[in-house]
């Protein structure tokens, strides 16, 4: 995971196009591809992650543009355990990834998504099929 606390999440149809692009045009750099549907990028000592956005959410088809926010948070279970005590609706229940991170994702009072992770393992790319920038 990047180390920022604050990472935004902004969804593309084609993440590998929309990474090529932001490395060409601002100077982003790749740090990590998750198979085809996310990448991390870095710009100086900050990060954002490119998601794949669905097909019926791009701007053509009237669904707006998509973006989350990632918080990295040094306990997600006790961090969900309030947001769900004070009735936030949540999309994702905690959950380790092979990658290392365990995460939950909930919707705020507008309708944002918000993902919160803490890192639970230090795993190499390669063990578990991502690829290093």
């Amino acid at each position: 995971m990047p180390e920022g606390t604050v990472i935004p999440e902004l969804a593309y149809p084609d993440v590998g196009q929309a990474a090529l692009w932001l490395r060409d045009a601002f100077g982003f750099e790749i740090r990590l591809r998750i198979a085809n549907h996310r990448i991390q990028m870095t710009v100086g000592d900050g990060a954002l992650v490119l998601t794949t956005q669905p097909a019926d959410r791009t701007a053509a088809a009237g669904g707006g543009l998509g973006h989350s926010v990632m918080v990295r948070v040094p306990d997600v279970d006790a961090h969900h355990a309030q947001a769900k005590a004070r009735g936030v609706m949540i999309l994702r229940a905690p959950e380790t990834h092979p990658y290392g991170e365990r995460q939950y994702t909930a919707l705020d009072f507008a309708g944002r998504a918000w993902t919160f992770s803490q890192s639970v393992a230090d795993v190499a790319p390669e063990d578990w099929g991502g690829v290093r920038g």
